[in-house]
């Protein structure tokens, strides 16, 4: 080949690679973000040949076009995926890139909505925030919804939180700090640390103070109640090493508890605050408390369309360190008006610099009204059970639901559930394979649905009371259609006669919907979704694991089914759960 034709070749490798690349139609070189659209890019100082990531997040709209700018005015317009609303964000990568100086640029309708200077190459450090705000607010909500997006119908589970933060397609601040920080991070949160743990490593990398307090327990009468303010600001002092925010980490997890969460509303000592129901506030990242001391972090919307119903999706964690996404829906979300707690959903409360130059929480008062956090609000607080889950469905689906429709997202969920249960029963089938004749104990009264050891990691107290409530509320359904016709759209028909043929289609569905689980010798058993909604009463006494897979799905003695049975619980754990039966029986968790 000649020198000409290889300078051809090589012109025309550029020619395409640059073929989507324009000269920029104006000669103003100002980069800066003005507006409510912000830029943010990973790693903090990007390297040469290396992968970049750009996340634009607008908390006004969603943009439209996302763009590179070189140093000579050329304009590459990027591929993105596009996700929220609100917050609305489009997340770019580069690949190859050489260093220089660039631009990356936002756009709505044509017009410029942000610019963000892009160093590849650079010796210098990039700036980071200087305080919690709607900017950092808004890019923590589009890093959760990213950190666990997913198709709305994949089940989505892991074995623990570390997987999630060590997967740079999943996780934007992935090597953010460029110290390889999250090699070998040990991050196994529990249900209560889940939101503590994602909200502080956020924070960790971004650059921001972080606080929280000691809690107790509260009691049948009150709520729990907090001591002061653990403020924490060593991650707004440079770049911070893992083993930083391990230390910080550490110090979190022996403090915080179910109790934190469910504090009063009204409490102005409390990590976190009550914000009102509505599309505009209930960002991905938000808390959700129940008042039993399980908690949930939002994850992501996805919008009512004219062939599939609108839900809301949030992700938890398990004694046994599991982190999956649920749906939205009576059975997960259990809201309840109790003096024991403060339930709902909440938001952490943001701190703010003081005149000596240290960091103090936002008071309630000073959170009603504030431009840049979600306001404090009692709404939640004069909502009846019923009447707070008819708002949720409403801003999920603000054009109503067949109710076919209605009744099959509550099937998928129950089945969800279902499913999700199956392998927490075998994580402890799994478990007394390794310690054969081993019994785990069981604790005493209120302390079995939160505990420490081997029964919080394989019991299934807690899930299992959730599951009694998820079938009342699937039963239930033609019932709701009665008392919340406005949540249905009905096409002609009476209340009366939506509610009779999902009556009958409930009949047909629960014939044809099923799971499977693996019985003690090994052998999978398939169990109809009717009989297991038959089995409900078995599920009051189905928690133990020191009990056969086959008795904790509720298997009668005397059948094939419980013939591989060879493990059962103690005499004197037998009588507790007795004891412990109208719990299950009338879905009251007892307050610890």
């Amino acid at each position: 080949m000649t020198t000409q034709v290889k300078i051809f070749h090589y012109l025309l490798g550029c020619l395409l690679a640059w073929a989507n690349i324009s000269v920029a139609l104006t000669e103003d070189t100002s980069c800066a973000e003005t507006g409510e659209t912000h830029i943010w890019i990973s790693p903090l100082n990007p390297k040469a040949n290396t992968q970049v990531k750009i996340m634009a997040v607008s908390t006004d709209g969603p943009a439209s076009e996302l763009a590179l700018i070189d140093s000579r005015g050329r304009r590459m317009s990027l591929q993105y995926r596009r996700r929220g609303g609100p917050p609305w964000s489009l997340v770019a990568a580069l690949e190859g890139f050489k260093e220089g100086d660039y631009r990356v640029v936002a756009s709505r309708d044509d017009k410029l909505s942000a610019c963000r200077p892009l160093t590849i190459g650079g010796s210098g450090t990039e700036e980071k925030p200087k305080a919690w705000g709607l900017a950092t607010e808004a890019f923590y909500s589009a890093w959760i919804e990213a950190l666990f997006g997913a198709p709305p119908g994949e089940n989505l589970s892991f074995p623990s939180l570390e997987p999630v933060l060590r997967n740079p397609e999943r996780n934007f601040l992935h090597n953010y700090l460029g110290l390889n920080e999250d090699k070998n991070l040990p991050l196994t949160p529990d249900c209560a640390d889940l939101p503590y743990t994602l909200w502080a490593y956020f924070a960790w990398k971004v650059g921001l103070p972080i606080a929280f307090r000691a809690c107790g327990r509260g009691s049948a009468n009150a709520p729990p109640r907090c001591g002061a303010a653990i403020v924490k600001n060593e991650f707004t002092q440079g770049i911070n090493s893992q083993a930083s925010f391990r230390n910080v980490s550490r110090e979190l997890a022996n403090t915080v508890h179910s109790g934190s969460a469910r504090t009063g509303l009204e409490d102005e000592s409390a990590d976190l605050y009550p914000i009102p129901l509505s599309r505009e506030t209930l960002w991905p990242g938000k808390v959700y408390a129940d008042p039993y001391g399980h908690v949930l972090v939002l994850a992501e919307w996805v919008p009512q369309t004219s062939g599939r119903p609108g839900i809301l999706l949030a992700v938890d964690a398990q004694p046994d360190n599991t982190v999956t996404r649920k749906l939205f829906w009576e059975g997960t979300f259990l809201f309840a008006n109790t003096d024991s707690a403060g339930p709902g959903f909440k938001a952490f409360r943001p701190l703010v610099r003081t005149t000596s130059g240290g960091w103090r929480p936002l008071s309630n008062g000073e959170l009603v009204d504030h431009p840049g956090f979600p306001p404090f609000s009692l709404e939640q607080e004069q909502l009846s059970p019923d009447d707070f889950y008819a708002r949720l469905a409403k801003l999920a689906n603000p054009g109503g639901l067949d109710p076919k429709q209605a009744y099959e997202a509550t099937l998928d969920a129950l089945v969800e559930q279902i499913e999700t249960r199956v392998i927490s029963v075998d994580n402890g089938e799994a478990y007394f394979r390794k310690h054969p004749g081993s019994v785990i104990p069981m604790p005493n009264g209120a302390a079995i649905f939160q505990t420490i050891g081997p029964w919080e990691d394989y019991s299934t107290p807690s899930r299992d009371m959730r599951l009694i409530i998820a079938i009342y509320v699937l039963n239930g359904l033609p019932e709701k259609i009665m008392r919340h016709p406005e949540l249905f759209v009905m096409n002609g028909r009476s209340p009366e006669e939506a509610k009779a043929g999902i009556e009958q289609y409930h009949a047909r569905r629960i014939m044809e919907r099923g799971i499977h689980y693996v019985r003690t010798n090994g052998s999978t058993w398939k169990l109809s979704l009717a009989e297991v909604l038959a089995r409900k009463p078995a599920y009051e006494m189905a928690y133990n694991p020191n009990d056969c897979a086959e008795i904790r799905w509720g298997a009668k003695p005397g059948t094939e089914e419980y013939s591989t049975c060879r493990r059962h619980a103690p005499a004197e754990q037998r009588m507790k759960m007795e004891r412990y039966r109208l719990w299950f029986h009338d879905t009251r968790r007892p307050t610890q």
